[in-house]
Formats: structure tokens, sequence, C-alpha cells
């Protein structure tokens, strides 16, 4: 998916993205997380998702989506059946920007291809789980129209930490 536009690329991911992958991750994930994970988890998991971790997903057959501006990636996706029973069949399981790429509408590519990919797949319905203190995901999320339809809680090391699921139909 390209727009003409803006030169915003949307592709599925190459094993030579690994290592980028994984500094989005490492990035991201230490933006959107910090003071809300403890500090030793997130350091664990973000450990185990280096290059290789990576690199292995892909040629497994992850479906990963990136977003690219300019030839550089900023961030990605992953999406497939719904993990939990229900009436969602599809799920976007994380989608990510490094924080200098947040705040330019370049979430909404990500969403918008997850959603069609998954409209492809013949998959109905669509659920996101959000960290409930994530104030920034669960705006992302609503401001597209998802709607929270449950709730639960999931620890990291000591810490016991809700979780939302955001729902479209």
């Amino acid at each position: 998916m390209i727009s003409q536009r803006t030169g915003v690329i949307v592709r599925s991911a190459k094993t030579a993205d690994s290592g980028r992958l994984s500094v989005i991750c490492r990035d991201s994930w230490q933006h959107a997380y910090s003071g809300i994970i403890p500090h030793g988890d997130l350091t664990t998991i973000l450990a185990r998702r280096d290059a290789t971790w990576w690199r292995s997903r892909l040629r497994a057959g992850e479906q990963v989506l990136v977003v690219e501006v300019a030839g550089s990636i900023g961030g990605y996706a992953t999406s497939g059946p719904a993990r939990s029973r229900g009436n969602y069949q599809g799920e976007i399981y994380e989608l990510y920007l490094t924080p200098t790429f947040q705040g330019l509408g370049l979430g909404e590519y990500l969403f918008e291809a997850s959603r069609y990919r998954l409209d492809q797949r013949r998959l109905q319905g669509l659920i996101v789980w959000a960290l409930v203190a994530n104030d920034s995901a669960i705006d992302f999320y609503c401001r597209r129209g998802g709607k929270p339809v449950a709730r639960v809680h999931e620890r990291f090391g000591g810490t016991r930490l809700e979780k939302v699921a955001l729902g479209w139909n």
C-alpha cells in the first residue's frame, strides 16, 4: 500500500528488517510502558525481542507490516486470528511507532492496512487489547471507532495490570 500523496509505504516486513524492528520495539515499548510495566520486567521482555527473535518470527511466517517514510521504517503492526473466543475473529496484536514517528498519522496507515489484511482473510470483527494505563493507545483506538468490550488482568512479574479490549464489529 503506497500513498502517492504522502510517500508513505505500508508493506510486509522482510527478514532484512529484523534489526530495525528490534530497535522500534525497544524504543516504542520503553516510551509507552515506562512507569507502567515494572522496569525489570520491561527490560527482560525487550532483551528477548532482539533482531534474532524478529528474524525467527518472520521466517516462521508471522504477519508483520511496516510503515516506511522516505526509506525509513517508523513502525510495525502484527495481526491475525483473534486469540480469544467471542464475536471477534480478527485481532491486531501489536501496533507500535518509534517515538519520533508518533503523532504524524502513520499509525492510521498501519491500522487500516492491518484491517484490510484481516478482511482479506475473511476474519469478521476486530479486537485490540491495550493496557488500561496506556492512555495514548486507548485514545488512538477509540478515535478509530473502537468500543471497550472486555477487561482482564495480566501479570508482569509481581505486578498485576489491567487490560481493556476494544472491538469493532
